[in-house]
């Protein structure tokens, strides 16, 4: 069998995506226009969280208040005008694309 090394104490976990961001099974990783978003479709929604809604064909990302919908316009989404609305998922954590044309990121 051998000797156990004490150097396995000090061995750090390599850092990832799906480490940093808690990605699993429940969890979908979208392409948005300036990067990725981290949904979660297991979480319930509470007040105050960013939501990823399916509303007339189009994915937006909204806020919930209450029984009402905000999205990035600032309108509010309630009442009947609910119904037409499909909730894809709680965003968990967004990731920025970082670009620079001369310098390139490594």
């Amino acid at each position: 069998m051998g000797f156990v090394s004490p150097a396995t104490d000090y061995v750090e976990q390599r850092l990832t995506i799906d480490s940093l961001c808690d990605i699993d099974g429940n969890c979908r990783v979208i392409e948005t226009s300036c990067g990725w978003a981290v949904i979660n479709v297991a979480l319930r929604a509470g007040n105050g969280d960013t939501l990823l809604v399916t509303v007339d064909g189009r994915n937006q990302f909204v806020k919930l208040y209450g029984q009402a919908l905000i999205t990035e316009e600032g309108e509010a989404i309630e009442g009947d005008a609910l119904d037409d609305v499909t909730v894809h998922g709680v965003l968990t954590h967004t990731l920025n694309m970082v670009s620079n044309d001369r310098l390139p990121v490594i």
